[in-house]
């Protein structure tokens, strides 16, 4: 079998001659066959008549649902909500129509742009790119740039960075266990302070010692502002400069969960079901009592008719891997139970705000390393898609906010988070005296898989038992515990089934890439570099 290289890095091989792959010359969706990085788990294929159940309609679930209704499978998604997409739907006030974070359509990956173009192609439109750092009543570019930086520190603060940076060259980490040594060896110690922890701190709320360095080693990749001051200081005699690779950036008219109402309508057209106000509360699984060999057999829902039931063949999961887990029928060994608990979650939240002007500010987002507010990114809408804000001389901004379920910032009122909002908007400058009309809120639970010291572990321990369930299909961000942009997500989702058609992808292996989203080497002048913000 030949082996070959793509120029986006995925290797790729002859395919195997199995049924489906004669289809893929006609399909744009059905990629090349990926050779895996490492050995596979058992997958029980995919049969004509074969009945998928999905749990979650977010991008994952409905990539796998909108696949799988094209092959002719029958399909049913079951979302515990009313909305379509996630993390990545679009939320709706009044005729305002804003992101659970921001969401750029920018992927590297064939298969994912091929599937967004079938989906929207027609009503993507394309946004000037542009956001800033807000630190301490300064605006630093993001990515961040040498001199804009230079300026922004100080020249004193700048020197200073550098020679915290050569002492972090000299004297490494031996052992880089955890955020703060990750960063501290590539960036120096005084830039960690005052670019790095405060604002991860608010992000994921557990000190920057408590989380992997291999978060840091997934996020940020690439160069760094260290880099680039030593850079701009002709310390650094290189000539390979960084140049933003993104200036603009497509974007459905209508916000991300566009995309996601489409795969739900497409998928609906096909003949498949989309059940909202479904929320799993049991994954039925028996056991071989000659073999051992355990698969899932039916699923069942809460719903506001009561509990049903529906058998199926196979099981795509895109639940937190916590809530799989304390789903399976029968109960799973306590061990496997112990360690899904242990695997925690970063809730969010988004202030959305009315103000009365159209011009506050140029910015897509904003990030927010100023110490003193609660704030972490600011979105203006306005700067996404007009077609967002129904009425004329009005700006909708999305203030996010980092909290855990139940805790106090979750469980304030929704007047007490729009007060909260409208007065750090204020404090921070950014209001410039336009009047706050009128303000909504919306909650996220588990929006963030958090990497911290025992989360590799749990999460080893749980595959044990769920990997070997050749029906059962873990995909998404949530799904798999794993730090996923959407393109990833869809990604995993493709692999699932490619496994099910006879490939032998390495789902797990599929990761996040910081710096594509970010910059390009080019033999060019500029300077820039990433800064470790959760990307939705």
């Amino acid at each position: 079998m030949r082996l070959g290289t793509r120029k986006d890095g995925w290797r790729q091989r002859d395919a195997p001659p199995h049924s489906s792959a004669a289809s893929r010359g006609d399909d744009p969706t059905m990629p090349p066959v990926i050779a895996p990085d490492g050995p596979g788990r058992q997958v029980a294929p995919l049969r004509p008549g074969d009945r998928v159940a999905i749990i979650g309609a977010g991008p994952a679930g409905l990539t796998a649902a909108y696949l799988l209704s094209k092959q002719g499978f029958q399909v049913t998604v079951l979302e515990s909500s009313e909305v379509m997409g996630g993390i990545s739907q679009t939320a709706q006030y009044k005729g305002y129509r804003f992101d659970i974070g921001g969401h750029r359509f920018f992927t590297k990956i064939e298969p994912v742009q091929a599937i967004w173009e079938e989906l929207l192609a027609s009503e993507f439109i394309s946004v000037p790119r542009m956001s800033r750092i807000h630190y301490r009543g300064q605006y630093f570019d993001y990515p961040l740039r040498a001199m804009n930086a230079l300026r922004g520190l100080g020249l004193v603060n700048a020197v200073r960075i550098v020679l915290s940076y050569m002492h972090a060259q000299l004297n490494p980490i031996l052992i880089e266990e955890n955020f703060e040594q990750w960063v501290t060896n590539r960036f120096g110690n005084r830039l960690y302070q005052i670019f790095f922890k405060t604002y991860t701190e608010k992000v994921w709320g557990i000190p920057c010692t408590e989380i992997r360095a291999e978060w840091a080693a997934q996020r940020i990749q690439g160069l760094s502002l260290a880099k680039a001051i030593v850079s701009a200081t002709a310390l650094n005699k290189r000539s390979t400069k960084i140049k933003s690779l993104i200036n603009e950036f497509r974007y459905p008219r209508l916000g991300p969960g566009q995309m996601w109402e489409a795969a739900r309508d497409r998928v609906v057209e096909m003949g498949n079901r989309v059940l909202t106000g479904h929320e799993v509360s049991g994954i039925e699984y028996a056991t071989d009592p000659a073999t051992g060999e355990r698969r899932v057999t039916a699923v069942r829902a809460r719903t506001a008719g009561g509990e049903q039931r529906f058998t199926a063949e196979h099981v795509i999961s895109t639940m937190p891997v916590r809530n799989l887990v304390r789903a399976l029928e029968p109960a799973v060994p306590v061990r496997v139970r112990v360690a899904a608990e242990g695997l925690r979650y970063r809730d969010f939240l988004v202030v959305a705000l009315i103000l009365e002007g159209d011009d506050l500010f140029p910015d897509n987002w904003i990030y927010i390393h100023t110490p003193g507010v609660k704030v972490g990114r600011i979105q203006n809408f306005n700067n996404w898609s007009r077609a967002m804000v129904p009425e004329a001389g009005k700006t909708c901004l999305g203030l996010e906010y980092f909290c855990f379920e139940g805790d106090g910032m979750w469980t304030s009122s929704d007047e007490e988070l729009i007060a909260l909002a409208t007065r750090e908007l204020d404090e921070l400058g950014m209001a410039r005296g336009r009047p706050v009309v009128d303000g909504t809120v919306i909650r996220m639970p588990k929006a963030y898989p958090i990497y911290d010291g025992e989360y590799r572990e749990h999460l080893d321990r749980v595959r044990e038992f769920i990997d070997p369930i050749a029906n059962l299909h873990t995909v998404g961000r949530n799904g798999m515990h794993k730090y996923n942009n959407q393109d990833h997500s869809m990604l995993t989702a493709m692999m699932a089934i490619w496994n099910m058609q006879g490939a032998s992808h390495d789902i797990w292996s599929v990761n996040t890439d910081f710096e594509y989203h970010e910059e390009q080497r080019l033999e060019s002048s500029g300077t820039a570099s990433p800064s470790p913000h959760p990307t939705a």
